[in-house]
């Protein structure tokens, strides 16, 4: 006899509801990790270490994009078997995703450390900096593998029905590292060290709260012997590869937004950057904490061929999105001087640069949500080809030439409209490409193509 799931029969509503607030507070957390450190490193050792840090974010990005693409890969195909009633294929696919990505991760770390200089001068350290670099990101390499699993075990927790503790392990990790991050920097004046250590220690705590899922009774995550296949593998870095370039890309984008303002505005646009960057770190994860609760939700209605249900769910997550990008984009345009201030011990030149730049940067989370809507909804019903469309779009395709051409044609100033110009003309296609396509959301192509 087969029984079936509530998830399948609870209005969509309060249903989406109950994994958004968790996705999004667990999300926004684990992005308050780095904009605590940027807090602290500021008040606590300068704005020279700040840069550094900043230099450094893009490399412990790369370890978490790692995570993303393997995690949500993995926890897509987990959902759509259990929305199939296939439950051996899910532990499979679990163990599967856990294996790979500790070696990958592991593998990663080491070439790293091995070639840290070299590395850190690439993403735009230059000799002030590299001090800074080279201490914060020997100790965040170090105990990388511990955030990793951390990110990956609330991807597969929050897909196994249990987003509040997927939350709370989060919490536990964000309130940890303030604590610590006080204690290291400024009671044992451990520095940009200290920092590092605070965010390492908090991760390995929180990853053990994530542990206490496999004592649930509920539970579903298994590990299990006879796991591997190459299909399944495939199939995981496919589906995954979107979550990838979201994460990866911000790296790229960090480095190349560095390297534009060090050429036109010098040091003091690094530094200005840096500010803007940290606050848009947690924006960026509340827009993906949108697209998180979406993504279990769609797997497993995929996976259980409840159509109608599929396209409700998008229409709900994309206003979600188009909300809470109108409301962060007014914030941000009324308050850029105050949410600057967080970052204290810089120059009035540099906090003027940071908060008037804001203003213009800002306009870009009207068009965000959206785009990461539709790439997370193309994501969970396996269509990887415009899952993947939309995120190189709005990261590479589009962000790169604006990077380069929009400085040169109307000065430097125009630095910050490369976000919001990216972002803007990635929402018109995807408008442009659904009115032509109507298809695309037609039963038969959401339940027979996958790309």
């Amino acid at each position: 006899m087969t029984t079936i799931n509530p998830i399948e029969t609870r209005p969509l509503k309060p249903l989406f509801l109950s994994y958004l607030f968790p996705a999004m507070v667990g999300m926004l957390l684990m992005s308050v990790n780095i904009l605590v450190d940027g807090i602290f490193v500021s008040h606590g050792v300068g704005p020279t270490a700040l840069a550094g840090v900043n230099i450094a974010v893009p490399i412990f990005s790369i370890l978490l994009s790692i995570s993303l693409w393997i995690g949500m890969g993995g926890a897509t195909l987990y959902s759509i078997s259990f929305g199939e009633g296939n439950k051996k294929r899910a532990h499979q696919i679990f163990t599967l995703a856990f294996t790979v990505m500790i070696v990958v991760v592991l593998t990663l770390i080491l070439l790293l450390l091995l070639n840290l200089k070299e590395i850190s001068y690439i993403f735009g350290a230059s000799d002030a900096t590299y001090p800074y670099v080279q201490e914060y990101l020997h100790v965040i390499l170090i105990f990388g593998v511990f955030y990793t699993i951390e990110n990956l075990l609330s991807i597969f927790i929050r897909n196994d029905g249990n987003p509040k503790l997927a939350m709370m392990g989060l919490i536990t990790t964000s309130v940890i590292n303030i604590i610590l991050n006080y204690i290291f920097i400024f009671v044992f004046n451990y520095g940009v060290t200290g920092c590092a250590l605070a965010t390492a220690l908090s991760t390995i705590i929180g990853m053990s709260v994530l542990c206490l899922h496999f004592f649930r009774k509920q539970s579903e995550l298994r590990f299990v012997r006879n796991f591997f296949s190459i299909s399944d593998l495939k199939k995981i870095f496919s589906i995954g590869l979107p979550s990838f370039i979201v994460e990866a890309s911000v790296a790229v984008m960090v480095i190349l937004y560095n390297v534009t303002f060090l050429h036109y505005l010098g040091s003091n646009g690094v530094t200005a950057y840096a500010m803007v960057n940290y606050i848009h770190t947690v924006l960026l994860t509340v827009f993906l904490g949108i697209g998180m609760a979406l993504q279990p939700l769609v797997s497993y209605h995929h996976g259980a061929r409840l159509v109608t249900r599929l396209t409700a769910l998008l229409k709900i997550g994309t206003a979600t999105a188009l909300i809470f990008g109108l409301t962060t984009a007014i914030i941000a345009m009324l308050f850029p001087s105050q949410l600057m201030a967080l970052f204290g011990d810089s120059t009035f030149e540099i906090r003027n640069l940071a908060s008037q730049g804001f203003v213009h940067f800002a306009i870009g989370y009207v068009f965000l949500g959206i785009n990461m809507v539709y790439a997370e909804f193309f994501q969970s019903i396996e269509k990887i080809r415009l899952a993947t469309s939309i995120m190189l779009l709005r990261s590479i395709i589009l962000f790169i030439p604006t990077l380069v051409l929009l400085p040169k044609i109307l000065g430097p100033q125009a630095i910050w409209w490369t976000f919001p110009v990216a972002e803007g003309i990635t929402a018109l296609l995807i408008y442009c490409y659904i009115r032509k396509r109507p298809q695309t959301f037609s039963s038969s192509s959401m339940l027979n193509q996958k790309n």
